[in-house]
């Protein structure tokens, strides 16, 4: 004579593999879910940019994007102290943005400087010139 199984054994089966499946969506998505490294690369680069707009007389012509580019440096590096690496890593970045506006900007301020003097010195040579000219005549 054959053994029947009771029919709840069968069930209790079929209604642990979905408990099964739950769980390991869970510990996957606890392993996703784990706090990203800091953005040390990210603060870091952030900080050398800034180093160079200030080099770059950067607090002199673009004091305001190089204050803001201050700002998120330090708004990301306590969101890093609050492990909201995520908020850090993009406060960074856009610190870095902001720093390298800063000496972009600088840079432009003093070629125009640098550019607008050798105009006058041509302007001044070329008057000096048809001074010399006239004088000749």
């Amino acid at each position: 004579m054959t053994r029947q199984l009771p029919r709840f054994h069968f069930y209790k089966r079929v209604s642990l593999l979905p408990t099964a499946a739950l769980m390991a969506g869970l510990l996957v998505l606890a392993g996703c879910a784990t706090t990203p490294p800091a953005p040390e690369q990210a603060l870091q680069a952030a900080e050398i940019a800034i180093g160079n707009a200030e080099r770059n007389r950067a607090p002199e012509f673009a004091a305001p994007e190089l204050i803001e580019a201050r700002a998120k440096l330090t708004a990301a590096r306590n969101a890093a102290r609050n492990e909201q690496m995520v908020q850090a890593k993009r406060l960074a970045e856009q610190s870095l943005a902001d720093a390298e506006l800063a000496s972009a900007k600088a840079d432009f301020v003093q070629a125009s400087a640098i550019n607008d003097e050798m105009k006058k010195s041509i302007d001044a040579m070329q008057q000096e010139m048809q001074r010399n000219q006239g004088a000749r005549r």
